[in-house]
């Protein structure tokens, strides 16, 4: 299929055939396609587990309100967000950085691109994403507010901005899932209407871990979509200035 045909083809599918099967390995090349997907500053705090087990994709599925999509599906990936992997994920961020500039960076540019790099993750992002009961994100929200008054700056830094963004970067590599499994063939369905607290315990999650969506898999029966894909007219939602 061409991207615009992928693009349509993919819906959301509430009902799986069972006499379909879908190659478990395909799946998970779909998910390391998911991993390419942009993010806030490359800090990929998510994480994608992929169900396959009878017994997990039944507990799941209870975990999910037992919703048809979930009891039908072949597979279910559960997309979770890591804020909590803050300080892991940016060292190992300024470890890359540092090598590239290493190989990459002639040597003039070189203490000041390593100077750079280094209040960026080895100081701003340890920062930036650092909760504790919502002080730091008030402390980041008075710099932000002061910092502003003289210049441009990006004041969505409270401890539930942050928590955004950690979700926002994970949809995008949902969606790029998604799109990889249509692109397969295969169907999906972003679920949000679950117990985040029941599904953490089944996949053994710790307390810093969130919930992102769920994403039922298999290959679609016609009565699981809707034969109208229903939108409000473009002209409603498009701006251009």
């Amino acid at each position: 299929m061409t991207f615009e045909e992928t693009v349509r083809y993919r819906r959301s599918v509430r009902m799986y055939d069972p006499e379909k099967p879908i190659d478990t390995a395909k799946v998970k090349h779909c998910l390391e396609l998911a991993s390419l997907a942009p993010n806030s500053s490359n800090m990929q705090l998510w994480e994608f587990y992929h169900v396959t087990s009878p017994d997990t994709l039944k507990a799941v599925s209870r975990a999910c309100l037992n919703q048809n999509s979930t009891e039908t599906a072949a597979e279910i990936v559960v997309f979770v967000t890591r804020q909590d992997l803050y300080r892991q994920r940016s060292r190992a961020m300024l470890a890359y950085e540092l090598a590239a500039i290493e190989k990459y960076t002639p040597e003039d540019r070189k203490a000041a691109r390593i100077k750079n790099r280094k209040q960026y993750y080895g100081f701003l992002m340890p920062f930036i994403y650092t909760r504790f009961f919502g002080l730091p994100g008030l402390i980041r929200q008075c710099i932000a507010t002061t910092v502003g008054l003289f210049r441009p700056i990006t004041r969505q830094v409270c401890e539930s901005d942050m928590n955004a963004v950690v979700h926002k970067s994970c949809a995008l590599a949902a969606q790029t899932f998604m799109l990889a499994m249509a692109a397969e063939g295969y169907d999906t369905c972003p679920l949000e209407g679950f117990d985040s607290r029941l599904l953490k315990k089944i996949l053994g999650l710790p307390a810093g871990a969130g919930i992102n969506m769920v994403i039922p898999c298999g290959i679609r029966k016609p009565e699981g979509v809707r034969d109208v894909q229903i939108r409000v007219p473009f002209e409603e939602v498009y701006f251009q200035i």
